[in-house]
């Protein structure tokens, strides 16, 4: 079989934290003539770039682990994710890019909160501090609502403190997840909550 070398287009990172990372990032590899390169291939260098972010293996195997363990979501599922940070944001739409599964993306607070309006989606990522609105506020406003208060939320933060996990719960949040997000467990709790969703009402604490 004959190889080739390509070069997608590049993709630009951000220095953090005094990282070693270049401004820009070209991928290359030997891949089997005429085998299309995905595009979030580039974010494997990214996320090491970023202190929020853990060091993955791959982000194009879907659902799949590097150790083979498999964990599926339903499908036809309209999953709202909500960050500031927009290499945050790319990273966890890449974690959640499956089959069936839309994604619409927020901002900042206010964002959030049209998005709900408009798009009723089935399970919200919503971190904790936003610019307009924080995450504490737009959970307390969701939940307080009649007509949302049944979309589960999970809340995404890099606040350690138990007061701020007890708070969360304390507004409705229906589970939290702390930064930098592991993507195995990203996929489990967003399965549980939207399974849980579909069969209904329930308590998930």
């Amino acid at each position: 079989m004959s190889l080739r070398r390509v070069e997608p287009e590049t993709v630009p990172i951000d220095r953090r934290n005094g990282t070693n990372c270049p401004s820009k990032y070209s991928p290359r590899r030997d891949v089997p003539q005429g085998d299309p390169v995905h595009p979030r291939d580039a974010l494997l260098l990214k996320a090491r770039c970023l202190s929020a972010l853990p060091a993955i293996t791959s982000i194009r195997s879907g659902n799949t682990t590097s150790e083979g363990r498999r964990v599926d979501i339903p499908a036809a599922a309209t999953i709202l994710i909500a960050d500031d940070n927009p290499q945050i944001l790319e990273l966890l739409e890449a974690y959640l890019d499956l089959p069936g599964v839309r994604i619409i993306t927020a901002a900042n607070g206010e964002q959030s909160l049209e998005s709900v309006e408009r798009e009723r989606p089935d399970l919200i990522l919503l971190d904790v501090m936003m610019p307009k609105r924080s995450g504490f506020e737009v959970c307390r406003q969701l939940k307080q609502a009649e007509r949302t208060r049944q979309i589960p939320i999970l809340m995404i933060t890099a606040l350690n403190e138990p007061s701020d996990v007890d708070r969360a719960r304390e507004l409705g949040a229906d589970d939290i997840i702390s930064k930098p997000v592991n993507k195995l467990d990203l996929l489990a709790r967003v399965r549980r909550l939207l399974e849980h969703r579909a069969a209904g009402p329930s308590d998930l604490s």
